[in-house]
């Protein structure tokens, strides 16, 4: 809304205003907001730089719970939905590292599927349904 207003200089501000239907004073409060952020705002700006550190010092990997903990540890007093919100605003999402997971090396000859299905009994022309038991 205020960069409407400073493209335009020679336009004035009231009568932009007045068209769109704001209140002056509204637009001043956005003015100083800009200018002056409030309390909070100067409090969510330190934390996000806090939970961008404890983020990039567990590489990436730690979500909401665990900045959360630690920012306790450090003796920052922060409720754990402030700490999602900031960290959703800021792009920052934990992730699980990947485990390495074990697999079974077959043989690169051997067909089991149809070794069970088409194997024959001993008994005259019956055909296996199934695994051994």
């Amino acid at each position: 809304m205020t960069a409407l207003v400073d493209a335009h200089p020679h336009l004035g501000v009231e009568p932009v205003l007045r068209e769109l239907s704001i209140p002056s004073s509204t637009y001043y409060r956005w003015r100083q907001a800009e200018t002056e952020p409030c309390e909070r705002r100067r409090r969510d700006a330190e934390l996000t730089g806090k939970i961008w550190q404890v983020h990039a010092d567990s590489g990436g990997t730690y979500g909401t719970p665990r900045v959360h903990a630690v920012l306790q540890r450090e003796g920052v007093h922060v409720g754990r939905k402030r700490v999602e919100r900031l960290m959703r605003q800021a792009g920052l999402a934990g992730i699980n590292p990947r485990r390495d997971k074990g697999f079974t090396r077959r043989h690169p000859d051997a067909d089991l599927a149809l070794t069970w299905c088409n194997a024959t009994s001993p008994r005259t022309g019956r055909t296996g349904g199934g695994p051994p038991t």
